[in-house]
């Protein structure tokens, strides 16, 4: 992200917290062109610090985004945010901004955040110790008594701009095994006065955006510096089964780790071969070291990106697999198959083998979807202009843990079974909890989305209000 940004974290008591997430993701034809415009959106915006803008054109339908309910204020109002694992700062529309989109193609309410009708509110000012900090233009002087501005850039043009405030937000918090009590803390985030581009579209609408991003202005960077948690976290994904996403040391299951490539604007591991069945991809000469090499793992993309060369063996050697079946392409774009048989028994297994043997292996019903009885598409599409840029979204980390480790700058996973459970670990007590996966669905559930608990764990014991 091109952005820089300070946030102070105060109040949090111990405990593990729990957040609702949900994920439009659909599996027709008509959701087709969501996805990879979602995705091309996606890339443009949030790949725009490390200019890797990667393919597709058009405006996005679609956000086949996970987004999370937290409450913010006093007395609490509801906001719908963003999950991102690309980007770094929290921030929510506000009153009084008139480029806000008002309504969203998602299925939820929108709610604008007025500090003015929240009694716990208070507006950060310039004078105040991280607003130095916090300033992205160097062209905007910040004097004493002035709110603190910030600006967010994307490289579609889009951008946010606002300024700072803190209030409570509170959080269901995991009490025990498979048990929540509330809990509340008090917080900077960015109170959003203008957006631009398809921020203010209500096409992909949503409050705001929380970021999990690595940098020292991400929430986790945050909390980690404040030593309320370990800088680390996890997701399991399991698509309409539900799923889990936690900060905190998970236990178990046990996962092997590969290390995170240094210098990197998002999570980059070392990617070494791709393996189709029993035969290698070429990779190209221009992959020739570790930091080429990068592949970004990012589970706020849909599908998985590679470059032209790489892509074209992947098809290639996918398809030689069917050579009687019959390929349509859907949208301009997807490949496609009516196939009837089990695509697991049809189709070859791809394998992604990364430094320090860590391997990504991906069953054909992990880059296949259904779109229609019988009718399969393939979900690796080639990234066009880029090629250096490998990036790997959620249709291939579904039904696996994933970890990001900050503390040892690692990055892991292993296959489970995400609607179950994991352990997690709260580290002043010693105590290790167990935290179910859950589909969560309710009455304002449309026919395309999928629900899943994320879990925050929060280790180190704080006041509460």
């Amino acid at each position: 992200m091109g952005f820089v940004v300070l946030m102070y974290l105060s109040l949090w008591v111990s405990g593990n917290v729990v957040f609702q997430v949900q994920h439009k993701f659909t599996g027709t034809t008509e959701s087709l062109t969501g996805f990879k415009a979602h995705d091309s959106f996606r890339h443009r915006r949030i790949l725009s610090a490390v200019d890797l803008p990667i393919g597709g054109d058009g405006s996005p339908i679609s956000m086949a985004l996970y987004f999370t309910k937290i409450q913010i204020g006093t007395p609490p109002r509801d906001y719908h945010v963003q999950v991102d694992t690309g980007s770094d700062l929290l921030w929510v529309n506000c009153a009084g901004c008139d480029s806000c989109p008002r309504r969203s193609d998602l299925g939820i309410p929108l709610s604008l955040y007025n500090p003015m009708l929240s009694s716990s509110s208070r507006i950060m000012t310039c004078d105040q110790d991280f607003c130095p900090s916090s300033i992205i233009s160097s062209s905007n002087d910040c004097i004493m008594g002035m709110r603190c501005p910030y600006v967010v850039r994307y490289g579609d043009g889009s951008q946010t701009k606002g300024y700072f405030v803190r209030d409570i937000v509170q959080l269901d918090r995991v009490s025990g095994n498979r048990q929540t009590v509330n809990m509340k803390g008090s917080f900077e985030f960015g109170c959003g006065s203008r957006q631009s581009g398809g921020l203010g579209e209500s096409q992909q609408a949503l409050d705001g955006i929380l970021g999990f991003g690595q940098s020292n202005s991400s929430i986790l960077s945050q909390l980690a510096l404040a030593k309320k948690v370990k800088k680390t976290f996890s997701h399991c994904l399991a698509g309409s089964r539900g799923g889990i996403y936690a900060i905190g040391e998970v236990v178990h299951p046990k996962v092997d780790t590969t290390p995170i490539l240094p210098n990197k604007a998002h999570y980059n591991a070392e990617l070494l071969a791709i393996q189709v069945g029993g035969d290698f991809v070429n990779l190209p000469f221009s992959m020739n070291t570790p930091s080429r090499r990068g592949t970004i793992i990012d589970s706020g993309t849909t599908l998985a990106y590679f470059p032209d060369g790489i892509y074209n063996q992947l098809m290639n050697k996918i398809m030689a697999s069917q050579p009687n079946e019959e390929i349509y392409i859907v949208d301009h774009q997807f490949k496609c198959y009516k196939y009837r048989g089990n695509v697991d028994d049809g189709f070859p297994i791809v394998t992604f083998h990364f430094a320090n043997l860590l391997k990504l292996k991906v069953k054909p019903s992990q880059y296949l979807f259904q779109v229609q009885s019988k009718k399969w598409c393939i979900g690796f599409m080639s990234n066009g202009v880029q090629p250096d840029v490998t990036l790997l979204g959620d249709l291939v980390l579904t039904d696996r843990l994933v970890t990001y480790n900050m503390e040892d700058q690692t990055i892991g996973w292993t296959d489970y079974d995400c609607s179950s459970s994991i352990k997690v670990k709260d580290e002043e007590s010693g105590l290790v909890y167990e935290v179910g996966g859950h589909d969560i669905s309710g009455a304002g559930r449309t026919h395309s989305s999928a629900f899943l608990w994320m879990v925050f764990i929060i280790v180190t014991k704080m006041a509460m209000y």
